[in-house]
């Protein structure tokens, strides 16, 4: 025996909002508490963790070839001297 539960409840939902989903409720000939459902249903659906990514290469420069406290330096290196 398969028992389902529905629940009923009022939401506020902005009258543009609302005359798009009338629209689109008899466009597609769905009820409004169907689209409202499968709408939820999307929108709560488990999506990945994004700190579960895998993390970014690292790799070894060889260290800086300029002190950046030397100015002049600086200025050889970007001149290209």
């Amino acid at each position: 025996m398969c028992m389902v539960i529905h629940m009923k409840t009022t939401l506020v939902i902005d009258d543009q909002v609302m005359a798009r989903l009338r629209r689109e409720s008899a466009r597609t000939g769905r009820t409004m508490s169907e689209l409202v459902e499968t709408a939820l249903r999307r929108l709560l659906q488990t999506k990945p963790d994004p700190t579960e990514i895998e993390p970014l290469p690292t790799f070894k420069s060889g260290g800086a070839l300029v002190e950046i406290a030397d100015r002049e330096a600086l200025y050889r290196a970007m001149e290209g001297r």
